[in-house]
């Protein structure tokens, strides 16, 4: 014997058929995604992620964009620039 009782580990059945995770949102909503212009850190610079992506998607679009952008002003851009690269089709 180990000693370790038999059950530890393992859930009921009656545990088991309470226990729910991810339920759909009547809304669709995600609840993930917020507007750019609420994020709490949204007035920082863009990180170098979102430089990086946005230049490719700026060099793709054969548009120029300020390298000076914050973070919510980046996200705004990279998601207009997808749609316009077609890349949004997620």
């Amino acid at each position: 014997m180990s000693g370790v009782p038999p059950n530890l580990g393992r859930m009921s059945d009656t545990s088991r058929e309470e226990e729910t995770l991810g339920a759909v949102r009547e809304s669709g909503d995600n609840p993930a995604e917020k507007d750019p212009s609420d994020w709490v850190t949204g007035d920082e610079p863009m990180t170098a992620p979102q430089r990086s992506y946005l230049d490719t998607l700026a060099r793709e679009a054969g548009e120029e964009i300020p390298a000076d952008l914050t973070k919510a002003e980046a996200s705004e851009q990279i998601d207009r620039l997808q749609t316009a690269t077609g890349r949004d089709s997620a």
